[in-house]
């Protein structure tokens, strides 16, 4: 099922990844205490800026600041939208 968003200019619309419920060794964590997620998947891009072509493409596997974005919920789902300047890799 397609999204029935388009980001414009340089933005990017990310679907982070779950955030941890174990440890390592097994120590279940409360939903208080889980640390954001930096990680996520690109599931829409707009189309840049005379000035900014897109480097990001739909499915890349990206890293992004702790703060970076804003938060949205599309269809029941979370998401995150932010400019293609607030990511820092692409995995």
């Amino acid at each position: 099922m397609a999204l029935n968003i388009k980001p414009l200019s340089d933005r990017v619309l990310i679907e982070p990844v779950a955030a941890e419920t174990k440890t390592a060794s097994g120590i279940f964590i409360p939903d208080t205490a889980k640390e954001k997620p930096q990680k996520g998947t690109v599931v829409a891009v707009g189309n840049g800026t005379k000035d900014h072509t897109m480097t990001v493409k739909i499915g890349d596997s990206v890293l992004y600041g702790k703060y970076a974005g804003t938060e949205l919920k599309l269809e029941g789902k979370d998401y995150l939208i932010m400019r293609e300047d607030d990511i820092l890799a692409i995995i």
